[in-house]
């Protein structure tokens, strides 16, 4: 979190992609809509969502493409965020380095993986 609050608001963005599995997240919860409440009211508001259009589409195209014909598979979901950040030039922060390493033409900061090793 302490990195996070150094970041300027102006530079933090997520994809589209991203809030619908906090969505899904919600739905699925017991207490859902204490999650969805707090999706409205504390996540959105303070987070550019970029949308999944046209442009990343083609670019989730092309990752996809190159991913099947290296034989390694990935979680649609994963390849359409990863999309968005290729796309619009953004490094992609996330806990999941196994994953996302994966992906070509992909800037992966690593603060997540760092803070969760102490």
């Amino acid at each position: 979190m302490a990195w996070l609050r150094g970041v300027p608001r102006a530079e933090q963005f997520t994809s589209a992609v991203v809030i619908g599995e906090l969505f899904k997240g919600a739905y699925r919860s017991p207490d859902a809509p204490r999650h969805l409440r707090n999706i409205e009211t504390r996540v959105l508001p303070v987070l550019t969502v970029l949308p999944y259009d046209v442009d990343v589409a083609r670019a989730y195209g092309a990752l996809r493409a190159h991913l099947e014909e290296t034989g390694q598979t990935l979680a649609d979901a994963d390849v359409q965020i990863a999309a968005t950040a290729v796309h619009h030039d953004l490094e992609l922060v996330t806990g999941n380095l196994r994953h996302f390493r994966r992906i070509s033409g992909l800037r992966v900061n690593t603060i997540l993986e760092e803070a969760r090793r102490g």
